[in-house]
């Protein structure tokens, strides 16, 4: 582990080089691990050095989100909205693929920053400026929530792996229990959860192919959008009836 240099030898830092710094190292050990001191450390600066950039972790984990939203492609100039929101959704997804510790902050952040507000705000305008009413956009963005940062809660997930010596025996018998209790009390659940008609090799670990059910549900949305926006869907009139 190396020093933090001495003040003359030191590295000229700039905010924009600590919030760099920090995804980087984030990617690297991930969000558990990443503390301003181990920042100062990787960056060979003193910890009370990065306090003239960003007052706290707080502050650097808003800057880190800027960072990240500011690598999801801008929307495309052309007429097709359900093209140009679609491209930028998957787009904001392989973003949090390359920075998988983006998705747990970019839930606990509170703060609306620069970079979030003007991602949103040309998120919006994609709507209408494509002749969206304000009514229709606002409910629009309502249904599309997290997935415009690429991630959706995951109905059926996998437990996380607890690695023992005799997990293999264990984890099978235990399985083999669960899907026997389960088929009893939840047959509905289990039939669904267990069901899979994808490819093998478009799924990665055990279970469904995120991706695929990603971009089925955005298809979904998408094409109900477009249903209601020609047909010249508003909330009062969804109201009365």
């Amino acid at each position: 582990m190396s020093e933090p240099r001495a003040a003359s030898a030191r590295v000229r830092l700039s905010r924009d080089k600590v919030l760099q710094a920090a995804v980087s190292l984030a990617d690297e050990i991930g969000i558990g691990e990443l503390s301003m001191r181990r920042l100062a450390q990787e960056l060979e600066v003193v910890p009370m050095a990065l306090y003239k950039h960003v007052a706290n972790k707080d502050e650097l984990l808003d800057g880190m989100v800027d960072v990240i939203v500011r690598e999801i492609d801008p929307p495309a100039d052309e007429p097709a909205w359900r093209d140009v929101v679609r491209r930028r959704i998957l787009s904001a997804r392989s973003v949090l693929q390359r920075h998988q510790w983006a998705r747990q902050v970019l839930e606990t952040r509170t703060t609306k920053t620069p970079g979030v507000l003007a991602y949103m705000d040309s998120f919006i305008g994609i709507f209408l400026d494509r002749g969206f009413s304000v009514d229709l956009t606002h409910h629009v963005m309502h249904a599309i929530g997290s997935r415009m940062w690429g991630f959706t809660q995951e109905l059926f997930t996998e437990p996380a792996d607890q690695p023992d010596e005799n997990a293999e025996e264990v984890d099978g018998a235990a399985q083999q229990a669960m899907l026997e209790e389960m088929s009893k009390r939840y047959p509905n659940v289990l039939r669904i959860a267990m069901a899979s008609s994808h490819d093998e090799g478009r799924v990665v670990g055990q279970g469904c192919d995120d991706q695929f059910e990603f971009e089925f549900a955005l298809d979904l949305l998408l094409n109900g959008i477009e249903r209601l926006h020609a047909e010249g869907w508003t909330s009062a009139r969804a109201d009365r009836t």
